[in-house]
């Protein structure tokens, strides 16, 4: 495993630290292409129920790009869209997760470290938080994949008041736009994310992926097929929904298998 992407395991969730706190996470190009791998590699694990993404230390979640490596890796158009490669796969792979994702936002995440964390399902950020895309200042443009994605999360009014404006919003003001989903006060993140994903993995897990994939579906109604639209009468031909009934009458905790 890389050095610049680390992963723990804590059960069924699984916690992915971006790692160069020294340059307080800004990606570089073997950082995109180890995240890639490691999500790959998580998205087929069906033990799992949940993932959480962070960055090292306290600084930051990641501060964009590393600028200091783009005249070698991303000098002119032919090289933009090869690293453009490297890191939709990374990004794709968050935001094709069947698991739940959660990222855990403290300082800046700005530039590709925003690009990343709207892939997440859920977005919690400490009051330190400073979300933006400020490329306009490096004549940069952003590329459709995450246009689509910040389109889709927080419309185009926002996104062009990020874009064109390249300011970067404090924590309450991202939450207001709908940029972070939830803050909290910075010595509380850490808890409020693992109580976060607690309450995530608690859950039946088939019905998780489900909600995430019908969630997506839901934003192009008009395109719902017939067998789009009983599929969320069929979980309750699963185990974990004969499990969940049996619980709840009981008075128990029910055990999810995920089958």
């Amino acid at each position: 495993m890389s050095k610049t992407v680390q992963m723990q395991r804590d059960g069924a969730i699984a916690t992915i630290t971006l790692n160069r706190p020294q340059r307080r996470n800004a990606f570089n190009l073997e950082m995109w292409a180890a995240l890639g791998d490691v999500m790959t590699e998580l998205n087929d694990d069906e033990s799992l129920r949940c993932v959480i993404l962070r960055g090292a230390g306290d600084k930051a979640f990641a501060a964009g790009a590393d600028i200091a490596e783009f005249s070698k890796v991303r000098a002119n158009g032919k090289q933009a869209e090869a690293y453009a490669k490297i890191m939709d796969r990374a990004t794709d792979a968050v935001r094709d997760c069947p698991h739940p994702t959660v990222a855990a936002i403290r300082g800046a995440c700005v530039g590709g470290g925003l690009e990343l964390a709207i892939h997440c399902d859920l977005r919690i950020s400490g009051r330190s938080g400073r979300i933006g895309i400020p490329i306009n200042r490096i004549g940069n443009a952003l590329p459709y994949a995450a246009m689509i994605a910040l389109v889709e999360a927080v419309g185009r009014p926002t996104v062009l008041e990020l874009l064109l404006e390249g300011r970067i919003y404090t924590a309450d003001e991202a939450c207001a736009k709908g940029l972070v989903t939830r803050v909290v006060e910075d010595k509380e993140l850490d808890g409020e994310v693992k109580a976060t994903a607690g309450r995530i993995a608690a859950g039946a897990p088939l019905v998780a992926r489900a909600h995430k994939s019908f969630s997506r579906k839901a934003g192009a109604p008009l395109d719902l097929k017939g067998t789009d639209w009983i599929a969320p009468f069929k979980i309750c031909n699963s185990d974990d929904y004969g499990e969940g009934i049996r619980a709840f009458l009981a008075k128990e905790t029910p055990n999810f298998t995920g089958s």
